[in-house]
């Protein structure tokens, strides 16, 4: 419990803090409650009926939330209905994703799966954890080991706000440059998270590709863009025509395809259209940004013969 709180004279420190126990799942008894805050059950019991009238008046609507006394426990908990918890098949779901994408570094992971856990329903906590344990503990974190979640926070706040932002940027080599931008977007895939951003000196009129890890001293200016990149900029269009998170100039691609999955190839590159097919041979044609296409392509060895290349 908080410290130096008056609670036995205090009427809302009490409401407020039975609330957040409430809402973690908590079974709560009255004599508990009343050895806690230091008065007594009758007391304690005129709480529970306040947190009950306004769950009636809040939740009218809906009905979705309400105090119940379970007496096999001799304790109060709030229950909800099953719409407003992640039930136990979306919570596992969202953590297999977490700790597949391998997106954060282990602390931050563990934090994001034990607030997964508390928006399931209590019941369920105990049988998801058994189910992720395993996997969870053997988790292996990508080798920069970085904290992202402020420093994402921090940039998806820039490009709300459209405000040109200035960073020390590491490449691959170990180069570092600092950058001006004016930042767009932010993309996850295959496990990092990317800022999309365009020059601020206008040097490139096409999007550039920085890898949220390797960004550092990041600062914001506080000199606003209006140039309406953000209006032209489309996350759903720029993630269907880039590969591998190379940028470059948009281009049109055209090959032949005899593997064994069309489907694959579509799923790859959600703009490709099937000009035309004969038997196991498809023609097709793309757009697409930069030259991871030529990455993808040369993997696909002789299932793939490029027609149009530019």
């Amino acid at each position: 419990m908080p410290l130096n709180l008056d609670y036995k004279g205090n009427k809302g420190f009490r409401l407020l803090s039975m609330y957040e126990s409430f809402s973690k799942g908590e079974d709560l008894s009255k004599s508990d409650l009343a050895a806690i805050y230091g008065v007594s059950e009758k007391t304690i019991q005129r709480d529970i009926d306040d947190l009950r009238a306004y769950l009636s008046e809040a939740c009218q609507s809906e009905g979705s939330a309400e105090i119940k006394y379970d007496k096999s426990k001799n304790a109060y908990r709030l229950v909800r209905l099953e719409r407003e918890w992640l039930t136990n098949k979306e919570v596992l779901a969202l953590c297999k994703i977490l700790m597949e994408s391998r997106a954060f570094c282990k602390e931050e992971l563990d934090i994001l799966i034990k607030k997964l856990l508390i928006q399931s329903s209590p019941k369920d906590r105990d049988q998801i954890k058994s189910m992720i344990i395993n996997e969870q503990h053997y988790y292996v974190q990508l080798k920069h080991g970085k904290h992202l979640l402020s420093v994402l926070w921090n940039l998806s706040q820039f490009i709300t706000s459209q405000q040109i932002i200035e960073f020390t940027y590491t490449r691959l080599d170990g180069t570092a440059k600092n950058r001006s931008v004016k930042p767009v977007s932010i993309i996850f895939s295959e496990y990092y998270f990317y800022l999309i951003a365009y020059m601020a000196d206008g040097s490139k009129n096409f999007p550039t590709v920085f890898r949220v890890d390797r960004i550092t001293d990041l600062h914001c200016t506080n000199q606003p863009f209006t140039v309406p990149y953000r209006d032209k900029f489309s996350d759903g269009e720029f993630r269907k025509r880039v590969q591998f998170m190379y940028p470059g100039e948009l281009r049109r691609v055209q090959f032949e395809f005899t593997g064994p999955s069309i489907e694959a190839v579509i799923d790859r590159l959600p703009t490709a259209k099937v000009l035309s097919e004969n038997e196991d041979k498809y023609l097709i044609e793309a757009q697409v940004y930069g030259n991871g296409i030529d990455m993808w392509l040369k993997s696909q060895g002789d299932r793939v013969k490029v027609i149009k290349n530019g």
